[in-house]
């Protein structure tokens, strides 16, 4: 190669690697910094593709589970009131066996049916109030729900649930019931009893869609978690290598600072020629 003073050939080099050096050096350091590989454009375009398609796949099952898990709070409410209606019905069956026997006075039996009647009136009452949002549960009012359960469109990302359940008082046949004299306490036991019954019958029913919410949002969790891995992997900075990588560029920024430091000094040696 000729000796040139206008263009300084090994310095442009030495100058190119140095930028060179200094981008993957800064790369390095944003990725430490952000804990994200992609924070440096230079990364893999389609690994950077892959891994935005994971994290849109983990946002939906977030929301997934989400719903699942307001179904469940949809559930808890209604078995809430059906349990405080069945304590309630337990207790007015202590009432009439109580009320039948003759170790009380009609006046004594009195006394318990003026409670056995507000246990009555707060079992109607419990039914009437007993809401999700402006869903009534336990009204009778008859709905199919659909729950979102999946990140995906399709029937299998969806759970159904019919909800007809009636507890009021008329629909359980107390309404009409009394403790006031001995024959109506008798004839009230068989009347709570078949009460007893259908609210059993109510919470099976909430209960086995209970069990399944729980399963899904179990399953809905160990997928978040295994997309969250497979993201990791692709997405995330890997710290020992890019810690590594930014001492390498840093050394040889060092080096090649040298090498352009003897570069710019090359042309001088043209003055030997002339002198």
């Amino acid at each position: 190669m000729g000796l040139r003073i206008n263009t300084n050939l090994p310095s442009l080099a030495a100058q190119r690697q140095i930028g060179l050096s200094q981008r993957k050096a800064e790369g390095a350091m944003k990725a430490l910094a952000s804990g994200n590989r992609f924070d440096n454009p230079g990364e893999s375009a389609a690994d950077y593709s892959i891994s935005e398609h994971l994290r849109g796949q983990i946002a939906g099952m977030k929301s997934a589970r989400s719903n699942a898990e307001n179904a469940q709070s949809f559930i808890a409410i209604a078995e809430g009131g059906l349990n405080e209606q069945n304590n309630l019905l337990i207790r007015m069956r202590e009432l009439s066996v109580q009320a039948a026997s003759d170790t009380y006075s009609d006046q004594e039996r009195g006394f318990m049916d003026t409670e056995f009647q507000q246990l009555q009136q707060e079992i109607d009452r419990i039914a009437r109030t007993t809401q999700f949002g402006s869903n009534k549960i336990l009204t009778g009012e008859s709905k199919e729900y659909e729950f979102q359960v999946g990140a995906y469109k399709g029937p299998e990302n969806i759970i159904t649930y019919k909800s007809d359940t009636d507890t009021t008082s008329s629909a359980l046949g107390v309404d009409s019931a009394t403790v006031s004299d001995k024959s109506d306490a008798r004839d009230s036991l068989e009347t709570i009893d078949e009460a007893l019954t259908k609210i059993a019958m109510a919470r099976s029913g909430f209960g086995a869609i209970q069990s399944r919410m729980d399963s899904t949002v179990n399953h809905a969790g160990v997928q978040i978690e295994n997309l969250e891995a497979a993201r990791s992997r692709i997405g995330d900075t890997e710290i020992a290598g890019a810690v590594s990588n930014m001492y390498k560029q840093q050394a040889l920024q060092q080096y090649q600072l040298a090498v352009l430091n003897e570069a710019n000094r090359f042309p001088a040696s043209v003055i030997k020629l002339v002198a």
